[in-house]
């Protein structure tokens, strides 16, 4: 088995707590959600590809970030089509919610960093077995922060972004247990929790 890797994102996510996702908003409101992210400090935006309107939002916010230096990722990557449209659309990355190994292979072949979804250990080992190790820890919330500690003994070279009900109320928790990167979605649409997020990236 050829091996491939995902170290891009030790400069990606590099002292970046945090990363948006902003799913099904379409062209101008995602345009308008990670220009909201930017100003506050998260550099680092996905967005989830479901539809040809959030392919379409993807390729906008792309061109957008790339004016600004900023890293724009496609989200929910589940098949080679999927790779496909990320890479057509601009995106510097790839996320998907499981492990699939071939998603991953094709996403590194197109010069996309994968970062794939893993929820227990035998999936971290599958991933680490292929050479990665940047990983999407989801859902993270139902894991729970315990489980980063529990994994970081079989596995202490796995680097995890935690995914999943992730919002100012948790973030930090995760963040202390060893987390890299915690990615958050609707938190960012609420006013009462951008202070909060704010702090974060202050730390």
């Amino acid at each position: 088995m050829t091996t491939i890797d995902n170290a891009a994102f030790d400069t990606l996510l590099a002292d970046r707590p945090l990363m948006a996702i902003f799913r099904g908003f379409g062209v101008d409101r995602s345009l308008a959600l990670a220009r909201q992210a930017w100003e506050l400090g998260i550099d680092v935006v996905e967005l989830p590809i479901q539809s040809d309107v959030d392919v379409e939002a993807l390729a906008a916010v792309a061109e957008a970030g790339r004016a600004e230096g900023r890293i724009v990722g496609a989200g929910t990557v589940v098949s080679l089509r999927h790779v496909e449209q990320a890479a057509a659309a601009g995106a510097g990355f790839t996320v998907s919610p499981g492990f699939d190994e071939a998603v991953s292979r094709a996403s590194f072949e197109a010069g996309m960093p994968p970062l794939p979804g893993v929820a227990t250990a035998t999936e971290v080992q599958r991933a680490r077995a292929l050479g990665l190790t940047w990983l999407k820890a989801f859902p993270a919330s139902l894991l729970g922060p315990g489980w980063f500690g529990a994994m970081a003994g079989p596995f202490p070279e796995a680097r995890f972004v935690a995914t999943g009900g992730m919002d100012a109320s948790n973030a930090g928790e995760f963040l202390a247990r060893g987390v890299r990167t915690v990615a958050v979605g609707a938190a960012l649409e609420d006013p009462a929790q951008l202070p909060a997020l704010a702090a974060l990236l202050a730390r």
